[in-house]
């Protein structure tokens, strides 16, 4: 099988590289320099386009793992966010219709399209009320994959990420944790510690993305990708430290950060269907985390 991964130098993107380049044919492409991978297409990062991509080479799947990945930035940078999560999913798919109708199109999408819940745990049915310019742009990119399935049959799927870590993320919650901590002993967070999220080490996320190529429909299908596990803020902090630094002291701001929705857990029965089965608990996947933390970087 011929695979695209775009985005392949991200978080997801590259983890996907590494996994599927076992089995299959895989083509990279990414906004960086890149002289010496074989296989790679270089698009601009300011004005994407696809066509040459997709006109020089017939896939059998396209994985999106490219677009933002910040609520903070995309609340300082909207129109950047809106181009890279919306204009190019709209642009990938367009370029699909014209040279590749029969690629399957994987779009990484988010919980954040979500927003604050009406009922735990999410399912793929609760009602989309994103409270950040990211969660809105990943819904209106799901509603073009949508519009792409309807009038053009492309075969399609959205997958909403849940709160992913792992080897190679240099944002979010551990990275935030890991850096705060080189300075100082005493940490602290927003939020009261008792927000909760659904976490999910990147090779669970790699092997839902292979369960969902191997067995769903692309009738604009849509997945929750997360463990199904409600978990504090102040007790995975504290789980990192524990195998990082246990002599840190964790405080939290009692303020609540703009755009962070404040309880998440998935319904996980729709991946489950697939046969996915988490392999990595949360303390297993800290524990590779730490050990690239202390290793390369």
């Amino acid at each position: 099988m011929k695979i695209l991964i775009i985005g392949s130098k991200g978080f997801i993107g590259s983890h996907c590289v590494s996994y599927f380049s076992a089995n299959h044919d895989v083509w990279q492409c990414d906004i960086e320099v890149d002289y010496t991978t074989s296989n790679y297409f270089q698009v601009d990062a300011t004005n994407a386009d696809y066509s040459d991509v997709f006109q020089q080479q017939t896939f059998d799947v396209c994985i999106n793992c490219s677009g933002a990945a910040s609520v903070p930035d995309s609340i300082k940078n909207p129109q950047r966010d809106f181009m890279l999560n919306t204009v190019n999913v709209f642009r990938q798919l367009d370029a699909i219709r014209k040279y590749s109708p029969n690629c399957k199109y994987i779009h990484m999408s988010s919980a954040a399209v979500y927003g604050n819940p009406k009922y735990l745990p999410i399912d793929e049915n609760h009602p989309l009320s994103p409270i950040s310019p990211y969660g809105i742009h990943k819904k209106i990119a799901e509603e073009i994959c949508q519009s792409f399935y309807d009038n053009y049959h492309l075969k399609t799927c959205s997958l909403r990420v849940f709160s992913a870590y792992g080897e190679g993320l240099k944002k979010q919650l551990f990275w935030d944790l890991y850096k705060k901590a080189q300075t100082n002993n005493t940490v602290s967070l927003y939020g009261t510690g008792n927000e909760t999220r659904d976490f999910i080490c990147v090779s669970d996320v790699v092997y839902a993305i292979d369960g969902v190529i191997k067995k769903s429909n692309f009738k604009h299908d849509i997945y929750n990708i997360a463990n199904g596990e409600e978990l504090k803020i102040k007790d995975v902090a504290q789980t990192f430290f524990d195998i990082y630094k246990p002599e840190v002291v964790i405080e939290f701001q009692n303020q609540e950060r703009k755009g962070d929705p404040i309880n998440w857990v998935a319904d996980t029965k729709k991946i489950k269907n697939l046969d996915f089965i988490s392999h990595i608990s949360l303390k297993e996947g800290l524990t590779k985390y730490v050990k690239w933390l202390k290793e390369d970087v």
